[in-house]
C-alpha cells in the first residue's frame, strides 16, 4: 500500500518575506464503501434514506446533514414557527430535540404535552417548513435540566434506573408509548419530517446528579448502581474498562425494541458514542462531540478540536467502544457555545465556531450537529426549578451563548456557520465520498502550537478540497503570511497558487477547492471559498467568497473564455489564471460550449448572505437586516429602522412592503440594491434604585407598530442578576463580562409593569473570574474590597420586522 500522506517545508525568498512551502500527497489507496448497516428506510414517494459506512443518501445522493438542537419546551410556542424559519435561513437542515420525561410527566401518571410542550405542534411546523427532525427521547437526556430529565419520583420508587429493571423499563415503556402518540404519522415512512431517533444519552459514559440533595453534598447521579464507578460528569475520554459493556450494549437494544415496539419506526437511530459510551452495534449510529469551552473542567485550557485528524479512525473522545470505520462520522454536539454555572462561566468565542466545523469536515466527518444551536429558557415545574440546580446553573437561562440566543438574537456565529452550511448543502453530494489526507506532522502537532499551519484535505481521485484553520481556543494563532501548498494527486501535481503565496489571518479558516469542474470547466484551483451554486439558473452560477487576508485568483484549465470587470488574466497554453480586483466581482466563463457566472465576494459581504426563492428561481440577498422566507415573500428583522437589501442575480422587479417604505437604489455591476426605511421607534422606560443591590424597570405595555421584539439591555459588574415580574422570578444570569440582554415580547401583557432586577456582588475570590482572564476589562478593581457591585444603564430598544414582496 502507498504511502499515504507526506509534507515538506521549504523556504523561498519571495517579496522579501520567506515563503513556506507545504507538500500534500493525495495519491492514497481509497477506503471501500460497505453498506453493512441495519439502518434506512422509504417515504411513501419511495425516496430512500440509506447509509453506508461512510455517509447518508437520500434518493441515491449523498448527503452531509447539517443538524441544531433546539429545546421546543425551552422555547414559547408562539415563536416557534419564526425560531424554525430562522434556522432554516442559517442552513440547518434537521433540527434535533429532546422530550425532556420530567417536563411531561413531572407528576406520576399525567401527562402534559400542551402549550410550549406541544410536541406533535413543533414536529408539524418542522414539517411545514421542510425541515427534518432528529427526536431525542431519553429516557436519560442530560441537557442541563434537573435530574437529566429523570422525574423526580422515579427517585423514591424501588427501581434501578438506566438498567434492565423490570419495573423501570416499564416506566420507560409507558413514557415511550405516550411519546410516539405525539409522533404519530410524522414519520420519515409516513410523509413526515422525523427521520432519526437517539435512545438514551451517553449511557454508561455520562450521568447528571439527582436534584433532590443538599448544599455541599457530593453529586448523587443519575447511573444504574454497577455503572456508577465508571460514570463521569460532563463529556470526557474514558479509559477504563466497563466489565458491563456487554449489559450496557444489551440495555441500547432493549430500548430500542421498546421504541419500535411503539411505533417510532425510523430510517436512523442515535446514540452518543464517545468516551466509551454504550450503543447499539449495526443499527445506531454512534455520533459524536467536541466542546472546546467545557464547564465541567476544572480550569481553561486548549483543546484539540481544531487539530485535524482522521475521525474515521480516531474519533474525538477516543477510545469508543465500536469499530469507527464501521460507521459513517456524524457530530451530533459540536460546542456552538456553552452554559455557565455558578463556579465555571467560559466564554464561547463565536470564531470558535465556523473553525470548529472547518476542521470536522477536513477531518473526514459527513454529518455535522450542534448543541446548542438555539438557545432558551428552561420552565420552572410545578415543585422546583426544573434547570440542574445541583449543577448550580441558571435557574433559567439557557441561553448557551448559541449562534441564536434564549430570546431569539441572532449572533455572530449564526453567520459564519452559514457560509459553510451553504457549501455543504451545495456540494455534499462531490465531499461525501471523499477521504482525509493529512501532512505527516499532523500526529505531532498539539494544540498549545500556535505557529505551524494546520492544513488537510478530502479527495476523492484527483479531486479534492483543501482545508485550513488558523483558530486554537484559548490563545491566539499567528497569522500565516506567504505559503503555498503543492498537492500531489493522481492526475498530477498541483500548486496552490501557482505562484505567489496565500495569506490567512489568525483566527480564520478557509476551504479552497481543486481539479472541480465548474458547468464545462475544468478549474485547477481556487483561493476563494466556495459558497453556493445554482445549475438550474438560466444563467448558472457559482458563488465564491474571499477569507480574511486572502486575495482570490482562480486557475483553469486552457480553453476557457473570461469575460468580466475587475478581473485581471493571464493565459498561456497551460492555464488561464483570473485574479480579482475587488471586493465583489462578477466574471463569466465559457468553455466546451457552455457558460456559466462566477460571483466572488469579500467575507463581510457573505456574512449578509441568504438563500431565497423568488417565483421558483434561487437566489441571494444580502443584507445586514435577517432575512426569513416565508411562502409569500420575506419578512426583514433589523435592529436599525434602515437597511438594504440586495439580489444576486439582479431581479429588477420593485418590492411590495409590509411597512415603511421601499426604494430603488442605483444598480451597481452586480446588485439589484433597495433601500428599505421604516418608521422608527423610542421606546420610553424608566428606571429607579430600590436598595443597594435592587433596580426597577417601568416595561412597555405591548410591543410598538411593526417591532418584532424589545430588546432591554442591562450593563452591570456583580456576580449573578435575577429579574422578577409580580414577585415571580422570570429571567436571570450569571456575569460574563457581557451586557444582559433580554427579549421582552414574551412577557408584555398589555398593561403597565416592573421588572425587579436583583444583584449579587462579585466576590474578589470567585473562582470564575479565571474564564475572564483574558477580558481584564471584564475583572473590577476591588481595591481594598472583598466584593463589588455596579449597574449601569438600563436601555430598551426596538427590534423592526416588515415584509417585502415581490
Amino acid at each position: 500500500m502507498k504511502k499515504l500522506f507526506f509534507s515538506l517545508l521549504v523556504l523561498v525568498a519571495f517579496s522579501g518575506v520567506a515563503q513556506q512551502v507545504y507538500e500534500l500527497d493525495a495519491t492514497m489507496d481509497e477506503k471501500p464503501f460497505r453498506e453493512t448497516l441495519n439502518l434506512g428506510g422509504s417515504n411513501p414517494g419511495g425516496q430512500a434514506i440509506a447509509f453506508n459506512n461512510h455517509y447518508m443518501t437520500i434518493g441515491g445522493q449523498p448527503v452531509i446533514p447539517i443538524t441544531g438542537e433546539f429545546h421546543f419546551t425551552r422555547y414559547p410556542r408562539q415563536y416557534w414557527d419564526e425560531s424554525i424559519k430562522k434556522m432554516k435561513a442559517g442552513g440547518i437542515n434537521v433540527i434535533a430535540t429532546y422530550v425532556f420525561w420530567n417536563l411531561h410527566e413531572e407528576k406520576e401518571g399525567t401527562f402534559l404535552w400542551d402549550g410550549d410542550k406541544d410536541l406533535r405542534t413543533f414536529i408539524k411546523l418542522c414539517k411545514d417548513n421542510d425541515i427534518y427532525v432528529i427526536v431525542r427521547i431519553g429516557p436519560f437526556c442530560h441537557g442541563e435540566i434537573r435530574n437529566g430529565g429523570l422525574p423526580d419520583w422515579l427517585l423514591g420508587r424501588p427501581l434501578n434506573i438506566r438498567s434492565n429493571d423490570p419495573l423501570y423499563l416499564s416506566y420507560v415503556e409507558r413514557l415511550y408509548g405516550q411519546t410516539a402518540k405525539q409522533l404519530k404519522g410524522l414519520y420519515y415512512k409516513d410523509g413526515g419530517p422525523i427521520i432519526g431517533i437517539q435512545i438514551e444519552n451517553e449511557y454508561q459514559h455520562s450521568a447528571a446528579p439527582w436534584g433532590l440533595t443538599y448544599p455541599g453534598q457530593p453529586g448523587d447521579l443519575t447511573a444504574a448502581d454497577r455503572d456508577q464507578a465508571l460514570t463521569q460528569e460532563g463529556v470526557g475520554i474514558s479509559e477504563a474498562e466497563n466489565p458491563y459493556a456487554a449489559l450496557g450494549n444489551d440495555h441500547m437494544k432493549v430500548l430500542k425494541t421498546l421504541a419500535v415496539k411503539a411505533g417510532m419506526d425510523v430510517p436512523l437511530y442515535t446514540a452518543t458514542g464517545w468516551g466509551n459510551a454504550a450503543i447499539i452495534p449495526n443499527e445506531s449510529i454512534p455520533v459524536t462531540a467536541a466542546y472546546a469551552y467545557p464547564f465541567w473542567t476544572p480550569k481553561r485550557d486548549y483543546s484539540p478540536f481544531f487539530l485535524y485528524k482522521d475521525m474515521h479512525k480516531s474519533p474525538d473522545y477516543a477510545p469508543v467502544r465500536y469499530n469507527p470505520e464501521e460507521y459513517p462520522v456524524f457530530a451530533a454536539e459540536l460546542g456552538s457555545g456553552i452554559m455557565s454555572v455558578y463556579t465555571r462561566r467560559p466564554i464561547a468565542v463565536h470564531k470558535s465556531l465556523d473553525a470548529m466545523i472547518n476542521r470536522c469536515l477536513g477531518s473526514g466527518a459527513n454529518g455535522i450537529g450542534y448543541y446548542m444551536y438555539h438557545g432558551g429558557s428552561t420552565p420552572k415545574g410545578q415543585s422546583s426549578f426544573m434547570s440542574d440546580e445541583a449543577y448550580a446553573l441558571p435557574k433559567i437561562s439557557y441561553d448557551f451563548q448559541a449562534p441564536i440566543g434564549e430570546y431569539g438574537q441572532v449572533r455572530e456565529g449564526f453567520h459564519r456557520l452559514k457560509l459553510l452550511h451553504f457549501f455543504v448543502q451545495d456540494f455534499g453530494a462531490q465531499l461525501a465520498p471523499m477521504q482525509t489526507v493529512l501532512p505527516v506532522n499532523a500526529r505531532k502537532l498539539k494544540p498549545i502550537n500556535i505557529t505551524d499551519l494546520r492544513y488537510a484535505a478530502r479527495v476523492k481521485g484527483s479531486s479534492g478540497f483543501l482545508f485550513l484553520n488558523n483558530f486554537q481556543d484559548d490563545t491566539t494563532m499567528v497569522a500565516q503570511k506567504n505559503f503555498r501548498i503543492r498537492i500531489k494527486t493522481k492526475g498530477g501535481e498541483i500548486s496552490i497558487p501557482e505562484t505567489g503565496g496565500i495569506n490567512l489571518d489568525s483566527d480564520e479558516n478557509a476551504v479552497f477547492p481543486f481539479n472541480m469542474d465548474v458547468n464545462g470547466a475544468h478549474l485547477n484551483y481556487a483561493t476563494a471559498q466556495l459558497m453556493a451554486k445554482d445549475e438550474k439558473a438560466d444563467a448558472r452560477y457559482y458563488t465564491f467568497f474571499t477569507p480574511n487576508g486572502t486575495a482570490a485568483e482562480f486557475s483553469f484549465a486552457p480553453g476557457v473564455t473570461v469575460e468580466g470587470k475587475g478581473i485581471t488574466v493571464d493565459k498561456n497554453n497551460r492555464r488561464t489564471i483570473i485574479k480579482c480586483n475587488n471586493a465583489i466581482t462578477e466574471f463569466k466563463l465559457t468553455a466546451n460550449g457552455k457558460s456559466v457566472k462566477i460571483l466572488v465576494v469579500d467575507k463581510a459581504t457573505a456574512l449578509k448572505s441568504y438563500r431565497v426563492t423568488i417565483g421558483n428561481k434561487q437566489y441571494f440577498m444580502f443584507s445586514d437586516a435577517l432575512v426569513l422566507q416565508h411562502k409569500k415573500g420575506f419578512e426583514c428583522v433589523s435592529d436599525v429602522p434602515e437597511f438594504e437589501v440586495s439580489i444576486y442575480p439582479k431581479y429588477n422587479v420593485m418590492p411590495a412592503i409590509g411597512a415603511g417604505n421601499a426604494e430603488r437604489l442605483h444598480d451597481d455591476d452586480v446588485f439589484s440594491r433597495y433601500k428599505i426605511t421604516l418608521p422608527k421607534t423610542d421606546i420610553a422606560i424608566s428606571s429607579r434604585q430600590v436598595s443597594a443591590n435592587k433596580w426597577a424597570v417601568t416595561l412597555p405595555a405591548s410591543l410598538p407598530e411593526n417591532a418584532n421584539d424589545v430588546l432591554l439591555t442591562v450593563n452591570y459588574t456583580a456576580d449573578t442578576a435575577m429579574g422578577f415580574l409580580n414577585g415571580e422570578l422570570v429571567a436571570d444570569e450569571f456575569y460574563k463580562g457581557i451586557p444582559w440582554q433580554i427579549g421582552l415580547r414574551k412577557f408584555l401583557n398589555g398593561k403597565s409593569q416592573e421588572m425587579v432586577f436583583y444583584f449579587r456582588p462579585m466576590q474578589k475570590n470567585a473562582s470564575y473570574l479565571i474564564d475572564l482572564q483574558p477580558y481584564p476589562e471584564s475583572i473590577p478593581d476591588f481595591g481594598t474590597a472583598s466584593k463589588y457591585l455596579k449597574v449601569g444603564a438600563i436601555t430598551a430598544a426596538t427590534q423592526y420586522k416588515t415584509t417585502i414582496t415581490f
